[in-house]
């Protein structure tokens, strides 16, 4: 089996760069609210901050990547046209590509694996990724959203850990990351200060390297998650080798 751990960071456009049109679709439905003129500023001011999380109105600035038998690790990240050499951290290389690249380096890498991991990767990493790719002529190589359910997906395994653990939203309310993290003695990414919500600022800001970093600490924190599930869990999903009571 080859594996591949997968997570993007994302930013939105410029508000002021959107065209006229585009800003009146996107907050159509708050000049229709009946809320006070705080609450529809305050809601402007959501949208606006939200614009990274559709690929319509956002674009990849990071795409981390570990391939859990080789013990490697790769993250692509955006430097706005800034050239900058490959950075070797020891578990990862930081490498500098547009999000074009990025997209094409992973189709064509895609086809080298049979399971895809992600961490609420079925409801945003995956189709972030294909409508990107398509923004920019990129084909997918791989089908990683046949199927919500392991059992029933064709083609690659995509393993969403946010919907295993949560049993397919059997649990009332799905957790981010952190709270696994913690709960199961894994490193947050978040530890050193960073979030996916400083993304955009410090992108703003030119600090390529450090959202690279911070995605490799995604993708090393998913990785050991992945790891908890696979060996108490996976059997039972048919996802990994199980515990020996299971067997």
């Amino acid at each position: 089996m080859s594996t591949l751990i997968l997570d993007i960071e994302t930013v939105g456009e410029e508000w002021e760069l959107l065209d006229g049109t585009t800003q009146r679709v996107l907050t159509r439905w708050i000049e229709r609210s009946n809320g006070s003129p705080e609450q529809r500023a305050a809601q402007l001011r959501d949208l606006k901050e939200g614009l990274g999380f559709s690929p319509l109105t956002g674009r990849i600035v990071a795409m981390g990547m570990y391939d859990v038998e080789r013990a490697q690790g790769v993250v692509f990240y955006d430097t706005n046209g800034t050239a900058s050499a490959d950075i070797d951290t020891g578990e990862y290389v930081l490498k500098s590509r547009t999000e074009a690249a990025m997209l094409r380096d992973f189709w064509e890498g895609a086809r080298l694996y049979d399971t895809f991991v992600t961490f609420n990767g079925r409801a945003f990493d995956m189709p972030f990724i294909i409508l990107r790719s398509l923004v920019h002529g990129i084909t997918p190589t791989r089908n990683l959203m046949s199927n919500r359910y392991l059992g029933s997906q064709r083609d690659a395994r995509h393993v969403d850990l946010q919907d295993q653990l949560s049993f397919y939203g059997a649990v009332l309310r799905k957790q981010p990351l952190h709270l696994y993290c913690r709960a199961f003695g894994i490193p947050s990414p978040k530890a050193d200060g960073v979030s996916g919500d400083d993304v955009a600022k410090l992108f703003a800001d030119k600090q390529y390297e450090t959202i690279a970093r911070y995605n490799s600490r995604d993708i090393t924190a998913t990785t050991q998650l992945y790891e908890v599930y696979r060996t108490h869990l996976g059997l039972l999903d048919g996802a990994g080798d199980g515990i020996d009571t299971l067997r």
